[in-house]
């Protein structure tokens, strides 16, 4: 980053944190009026769940902007530069766009800021501030449509300030109960407030049934239009290949066959279905069939850093930002999927917040040693301490090395699977978006729109 923007990413790091939820939508509310509500000049589609968020909105950003739709993408967090969270026509926006956003935003800022602290409350926090810049650089460029994945929850995100025309539920599951609840309800409650009357809901099958009937009771209450995993839409078939896999799709519209989507996992499919169905709603109202063409050409060339992604052959690194317990269960299933490695070495790295245990309990059985390590994060749990709550769990000490230096640690890793001379042995890094962001930094991987 250029010293410009590391003073502005300071600035914007000194509000509340991203993991942190104030529950009020006034802030954002009051910006965006004050700004001419930017976030109302273009169709949106708005994007909360537990885990495939990101990469649900990188497929459907993609489908648009292949059916020539100038699109707008916003998804958090970031891997190594907050510019990363403002997508224009696929794009990160440039240094120069994300200072002019910040600045665009910021003498409006000062207003809400100095009213909220006069009635007692919060400024803007660091995601609600972010949020108002990237409604602001779609507004600028313009775009035609923004795909808007949610921070934390749904109910009080701050991408609740647009009202969109499609709002895409993804799998539920367990995590950051310290804001969200405490129970898989308390939950599915809180992301069902990106539900709306008006938006056409795309809802993913649910692998907690009190997920899935919190969703289903709230649809009836609005009475909106809705396209449900494994009812009006489903992943027909797919079949694993290099690279990614073939499959066939029921939409809201028409039946789509033999596509090849780039991206490795079941998961993957199924977050490529509702990408599709989403498209569907947006571009005809869920009842016109998507061009073949234009549907094959965006799935064959979508991209998503960070999430089941090889970084590295000879040994195989594979990486994902598995910070969850569901998402380290998928993360197992697509390497053995896809993957036959004669030795599996893990390098992992935690978060506080995180439930740790059960992370290291899901991979386990996949990994036959693991390297733990920490990531940069001030919330990263030391190394020492994590690698303690390994050993418990793989219950035998010589399966778990301890190395707080994360170069280290890779080299550690990569040589674990070479072991005498082994050519077909893979390291598997998870456990957080930082841990991951900073290997794919490390490793020198390139960035990717």
């Amino acid at each position: 980053m250029s010293p410009e923007l590391r003073e502005v990413y300071a600035a914007l790091l000194e509000r509340a944190p991203e993991n942190r939820i104030e529950p009020d939508l006034s802030r954002i509310t009051r910006v965006m009026e004050l700004m001419g509500d930017p976030q109302n000049s273009y169709r949106s589609i708005r994007i909360a769940g537990t885990n495939g968020k990101t990469t649900t909105a990188r497929i459907l950003e993609r489908i648009l902007r292949e059916a020539g739709l100038r699109t707008g993408r916003t998804t958090s967090p970031h891997l190594r530069s907050p510019v990363e969270r403002i997508a224009i026509d696929g794009a990160s926006i440039d240094e120069d766009g994300f200072l002019q956003a910040y600045r665009d935003v910021e003498p409006f800022a000062a207003i809400v800021d100095a009213e909220s602290e006069a009635a007692g409350g919060p400024p803007l926090t660091y995601f609600e501030y972010l949020t108002a810049m990237a409604f602001q650089a779609f507004a600028s460029a313009p775009v035609d449509v923004a795909v808007v994945e949610t921070g934390l929850g749904g109910t009080w995100d701050a991408t609740g300030a647009v009202a969109p025309d499609v709002a895409v539920i993804t799998p539920i599951s367990l995590d950051h109960q310290d804001y969200l609840g405490e129970t898989i309800a308390e939950i599915a409650g809180e992301k069902a407030g990106i539900l709306t009357a008006d938006a056409t809901a795309i809802l993913a099958s649910q692998p907690y049934e009190d997920a899935a009937d919190v969703l289903r009771e709230r649809i009836d209450e609005l009475g909106a239009e809705a396209a449900i995993e494994d009812r009006q839409i489903g992943v027909l078939s797919r079949t694993p290949g290099v690279g990614g896999q073939m499959m066939s799709l029921q939409g809201i519209a028409g039946r789509y066959e033999d596509l090849f989507l780039s991206l490795l996992g079941e998961h993957q499919a199924r977050n490529a279905l509702l990408a599709v169905a989403a498209a569907e709603a947006l571009l005809g109202g869920g009842s016109t069939v998507l061009d073949g063409e234009m549907l094959g050409a965006a799935l064959a060339g979508v991209t998503s850093p960070g999430r089941a992604e090889v970084v590295r052959q000879a040994p195989t690194v594979l990486l994902d930002a598995a910070h969850n317990p569901a998402g380290a269960l998928t993360l197992v299933e697509t390497v053995r999927e896809n993957f036959r490695f004669t030795r599996t070495v893990g390098l992992v790295g935690i978060l506080e917040e995180k439930d740790a245990s059960e992370i290291l309990d899901v991979l386990e059985p996949l990994l036959d040693s693991v390297v733990i390590t920490q990531s940069s994060s001030p919330r990263a749990i030391p190394t020492d301490r994590l690698a303690d709550l390994a050993r418990e769990i793989f219950d035998d000490e010589d399966r778990v090395i301890e190395q707080a230096s994360l170069p280290d640690a890779i080299q550690a890793a990569v040589d674990l699977a070479e072991l005498d001379g082994d050519q077909f042995g893979g390291v598997v890094v998870a456990g957080s978006v930082t841990v991951a962001a900073e290997v794919r930094d490390l490793l020198g991987v390139p960035e990717e729109d």
